[in-house]
Order: structure tokens, then C-alpha cells, then sequence
């Protein structure tokens, strides 16, 4: 049977004489990078971001062939990839100093950092020019911002230089919807900007509930995230503050069309539930109720959309 020849020639500790050393691949071996590629496209924000995009795309008015969608989604979904690729080529030394991140490919020493720079700038490419030739120009020059906009604003300048980083750099995390309604009619609209809102203002308070209970880690690594240089009292302020800002922005889309005012009033009450988390970890001590909020984010955000999608099925079937 053919045998696979490739070798390298490696010092031998004894005799200092260059011996072949076989170096060919072991299935064991490829599943494990093919593992660590995908974690480098960070596959549970990928999934966020897929389904905002697919909603976008689903609650816009008009139409769109099914291959076309199809291809804004992938497109979507390999920006995002894209971004988180080249987001750990860049934060690989403080990747190496946080309990949470210390065994991502790179700070655990399973993959070069170049390798993960191209893998996300070839991927850019890929999904901005698929996005233009296939789908818009509009949705091809907001996938552009999206991806532009996480690398350079948040990853490269906000991130390790202010605590409003997550504020201000959200931006990139709420834009998908506005890509998936682009795809279907070419332009930007009302509605489609109220979906941006409530990922945007929805995305603090998500993060600082996280930075509550790992602010050790942040503190660390040098990241200047809320609760390390404003103290935890003040981060559960801003959280409340923005949980309670979250309410008319979520039911906004009863009044403007965009949804029904039975879907509005469900989407008020997961609101109201979700100050009331906020009100907790305000007037609590302690980690159990941030992660108690931050598991219940993640659950409010996708039953908002699901609430979205679900009555934009009921009318177009009635």
C-alpha cells in the first residue's frame, strides 16, 4: 500500500544527528484543526447574528427569490466569521490572560496568529464581494461597515481604551437585521432602524451582567470594560438605565407597522421582565443575579425577534 512520504528532518537529543521524522497528518489531528478554525469564526455570535440577519431579511416588505436570500445569509454569516477571526489574531495577547479565552487556537498555541489575520481578511472579501455581485450594492456596503466597524472602532480602538467600548462599539453586533432587510429592498428604512435600536441599546446591559461576574478577568488582561473603572454600583445603574430604555424602543414596532399591538404587548411584558432583572442585580451583592441576567439577555433578545417573526407569519397567513 502507498504510503504518505513527507517528512522533516529534526534534531535528535542524543546525537545531535538530523533524523527523518514523519509529519503527516492523523485524522485525530485534522478534526482538531478543522475544530479550531471554526472556533476562530466564534460560531455562537455567528449564530446571533444569522438569526437577526435571516429576520431582517424575513420582516422587510417585498420580495426575494430563495437563492438570493440564501446567499445574503452566507454572506452574513462569513462577515461575521470574517470579523471574529480577525478580531483574535488581534486580541491574542490579552486572549492569553483571561481565564475564559486562555484556550482559544491562538493564546493556547494551536494555530499562528497570521494564519487567523488571513483567514478573516480572505473571508471579508469573500462575503463583501459575494454580497455585491449576487444580492445589492447596499447590503454589500453595510456588510462592509459591519465588518470595518468591529475591526478597526471596536477591537482596535475602542476596546482597551474606554469603558463605553461595549456602547459604542455595539454597533457592528446590531447592524445584521439592517443587512437582511437591505438584501430584500435595497435601501434603509424606519423599521428597519428600530430593529438596529434594539440590538444596540439591548447589547450593554448584556455585557456589563457578564462583566459583573468576570471582572476579575478584564481587570487582568487591562480591559477597561465598566465595572473595573467605574465601579460594580455604577455599572448596575447604567444596566437599569438602559434595560428601562429598551421598553418603548421594543414596542415601537406596534405603532410603526412594523409589528401588531399583540405582538407589541408580548414584547412589552418580556421588557418589563427583563427591567425587573436589571432592578435585581441593582439592589443585590454578589454574582447570582448577573448571570442570572445575562442567561435571560440572551433568551429575551431571541423571543423579541421570535415574537417579530411570528406575528409577520400570522398576517401574511390571515
Amino acid at each position: 500500500m502507498a504510503q504518505d512520504t513527507r517528512s522533516t528532518l529534526t534534531e535528535h537529543p542524543s546525537t545531535g544527528i538530523g533524523e527523518a521524522e514523519d509529519t503527516s497528518a492523523i485524522p485525530g489531528e485534522v478534526n482538531s484543526r478543522v475544530v479550531d478554525y471554526a472556533v476562530l469564526l466564534k460560531p455562537r455570535v455567528m449564530s446571533l447574528v444569522l438569526f437577526t440577519g435571516i429576520a431582517g431579511l424575513v420582516l422587510a416588505p417585498g420580495q426575494i427569490d430563495w437563492l438570493t436570500g440564501l446567499i445574503a445569509v452566507v454572506c452574513i454569516g462569513v462577515g461575521a466569521g470574517a470579523s471574529g477571526a480577525i478580531n483574535m489574531w488581534y486580541d491574542r495577547d490579552i486572549d492569553s490572560q483571561m481565564e475564559r479565552t486562555i484556550n482559544r487556537p491562538i493564546p493556547a498555541g494551536r494555530m499562528q496568529p497570521l494564519h487567523a489575520l488571513w483567514l478573516g481578511i480572505i473571508l471579508s472579501v469573500i462575503s463583501v464581494v459575494g454580497m455585491a455581485l449576487y444580492v445589492n450594492d447596499m447590503s454589500a456596503v453595510l456588510l462592509a461597515i459591519t465588518i470595518a466597524y468591529y475591526v478597526f472602532i471596536y477591537t482596535i480602538w475602542l476596546k482597551r481604551r474606554t469603558p463605553q467600548n461595549i456602547v459604542i462599539g455595539g454597533a457592528s453586533g446590531a447592524l445584521p437585521p439592517v443587512i437582511g432587510w437591505a438584501a430584500v429592498t435595497g435601501d434603509i428604512s424606519l423599521n428597519s432602524l428600530l430593529l438596529f435600536a434594539i440590538i444596540f441599546i439591548w447589547t450593554p446591559p448584556h455585557f456589563w451582567a457578564l462583566a459583573l461576574y468576570r471582572s476579575g478577568d478584564y481587570e487582568k488582561a487591562g480591559i477597561p470594560m465598566m465595572p473595573v473603572v467605574s465601579g460594580v454600583q455604577e455599572t448596575k445603574k447604567q444596566m437599569l438605565i438602559y434595560a428601562t430604555l429598551l421598553f418603548p424602543i421594543t414596542v415601537a414596532p406596534a405603532f410603526t407597522g412594523l409589528a401588531s399591538l399583540y405582538a407589541g404587548g408580548l414584547i412589552g411584558l418580556l421588557s418589563l421582565w427583563f427591567i425587573l432583572h436589571a432592578y435585581k442585580v441593582y439592589r443585590t451583592e454578589g454574582y447570582e443575579f448577573p448571570r442570572r441576567m445575562f442567561r435571560f439577555s440572551i433568551l429575551y433578545l431571541f423571543l423579541i425577534f421570535v415574537t417579530l417573526l411570528a406575528d409577520h407569519g400570522i398576517k401574511a397567513f390571515i
